[in-house]
């Protein structure tokens, strides 16, 4: 799916485009601009962006789980059509993410209406997050990783090359792969403390009582942690994009391998196009599991002994 604003997801589903024109969009001329950059990087071409929906304002989605399980990624969430209004689902049985999506990468994505309104940082970071999903069919955690950092990383050289390097657009979208660092550290963090709250409540050492009140505590604690970073990044939300299991899951799915990949960028000097042909490289197997995925950007990096 796509990089959420509240946090993202690769689906390879083909949706109605409802009623594309011609007609041109604030942001046309910047979307086109960043396509040829795309192609110039070796991006796989795409049908995506490539018109303006007049009637698609998102794509509606309700991600959802039971209040004590805590799903590895948002391939383990349940899903259903929502709608603009919401879910229309009982909070008290499930924990709930309901996510409009501005784009899918379903390599013929439109510009939606809410894409068409966003200010350019978000525009440049979706559509080359987007697009740099057609390159290979990757396990989902590693997918969303090496497509958040090289979201970032097109983004902010194409706003470089675009506008100069000290334009606000680009030292603002020079800032986000770092930011969302510090994101993918807190959400791992928490992540990992809730998967260790519910094994002790499925070993039979605490009770449900027990686990409700721990899992308030977590997520309290992560939303204050999360408002608390500074300064705010432009592309990307913050905090989850629901203060729950269905929403930590989601986002887990974006930063449970993005310090890996952050740290193979860091290894490569902070080069981005250098970065993105090493991922490239790397990710071009057949049938890459998740771990041997992992264990080869590990091995780029210099740290082949971490787990």
């Amino acid at each position: 799916m796509g990089l959420p604003r509240l946090a993202g997801v690769f689906l390879a589903i083909f949706l109605a485009d409802g009623h594309l024109h011609a007609q041109t969009t604030p942001n046309r001329e910047l979307i086109d601009g960043m396509k040829d950059f795309e192609s110039k990087l070796g991006f796989p071409k795409t049908r995506n962006f490539g018109r303006d929906s007049e009637t698609l304002k998102a794509y509606y989605r309700c991600y959802y789980t039971g209040p004590l399980e805590l799903p590895d990624s948002y391939d383990g969430l349940k899903l259903r059509q929502g709608r603009e209004s919401g879910c229309g689902m009982d909070p008290r049985k499930f924990d709930v993410f309901f996510y409009a999506i501005e784009a899918v990468a379903s390599g013929k994505t439109p510009v939606t209406t809410t894409l068409a309104s966003e200010p350019p940082e978000r525009v440049l970071v979706v559509v080359s997050h987007e697009d740099y999903h057609a390159r290979k069919d990757l396990p989902p955690a590693i997918a969303e990783a090496a497509a958040t950092l090289v979201g970032f990383l097109t983004a902010a050289d194409y706003a470089r090359q675009r506008f100069g390097a000290d334009a606000p657009v680009s030292r603002n979208l020079e800032a986000e792969a770092a930011l969302f660092l510090r994101k993918a550290e807190l959400v791992n963090r928490y992540y990992a403390e809730l998967r260790g709250l519910y094994d002790r409540l499925h070993a039979g050492a605490i009770t449900r009582d027990e686990a409700f009140a721990g899992k308030a505590r977590v997520f309290t604690e992560l939303r204050a942690d999360c408002r608390a970073m500074a300064p705010d990044p432009h592309s990307f939300n913050k905090c989850l994009g629901a203060d729950n299991n269905a929403g930590l899951a989601f986002d887990r799915t974006y930063t449970q391998y993005y310090p890996l990949f952050y740290e193979l960028f860091a290894a490569r000097g902070r080069d981005a196009r250098a970065t993105i042909q090493t991922i490239d490289r790397l990710l071009s197997a057949r049938a890459l599991s998740e771990e041997q995925a992992a264990a080869r950007i590990r091995t780029a990096t210099g740290n082949a002994a971490a787990p």
